[in-house]
């Protein structure tokens, strides 16, 4: 991969890790109801499970998917689904406002959950395909497919970090629960629209 390349990819895996997607929907919310500390794992479960990701389809998992489409179809169902639940979770959570509160209905997403979260998010599947179908030849070996998984991890933890950052800000500006109930709605609502280019897709 040549320097501006490797540029070219660095753009890429910072525009597509910041912008919005399930991910960052859910980090959003999860720092408003639990703060930026308790959405930490969430954040690391991200990262890791998409690095996890991105080398399984630089190994050819993506050429597997292209071999047997009812494989990615059922896949895509079961994300669909399972993002449906993440949307009631978030909606009907009532999380307490303040850092200093115990009383919880609800709680941040774990590591390993975020980390398994990313083998049914369609946007992951978009970024690590676009990724090495763009930029990395085919012929590429196991330590240039390790070293862009690693990159573009490194790029997203703290990309998608600001929304949890900006989720936790809003604490002291939405403390009364019909506030913080509209809040989850909406982030909810966001979440299952975050499914429509899934559903368009062949």
């Amino acid at each position: 991969m040549t320097s501006d390349m490797a540029l070219a990819f660095c753009l890429f895996a910072f525009v597509t890790s910041v912008t919005p997607g399930p991910n960052n929907i859910m980090l959003l919310a999860s720092g408003m109801n639990f703060g930026f500390r308790a959405s930490v794992p969430h954040i690391l479960g991200i990262s890791s499970g998409f690095l996890v990701m991105v080398v399984a389809v630089g190994l050819g998992l993506a050429e597997i998917f292209a071999g047997y489409p009812q494989t990615y179809t059922a896949m895509k169902w079961v994300g669909a689904g399972y993002l449906l639940y993440l949307a009631w979770t978030i909606a009907t959570s009532d999380a307490p406002a303040t850092e200093g509160a115990t009383e919880t209905k609800g709680k941040p997403m774990t590591f390993f959950g975020a980390a398994a979260f990313q083998w049914v998010n369609p946007k992951a599947w978009v970024m690590a395909v676009g990724a090495f179908s763009t930029y990395v030849p085919a012929t590429a070996g196991l330590a240039l497919i390790v070293g862009v998984a690693a990159l573009f991890a490194a790029i997203n933890a703290p990309s998608v970090s600001v929304w949890a950052v900006f989720g936790s800000s809003l604490r002291r500006l939405l403390q009364m629960p019909r506030y913080r109930r509209l809040f989850n709605v909406g982030m909810a609502a966001l979440l299952v629209v975050s499914l429509v280019p899934l559903l368009q897709a062949s």
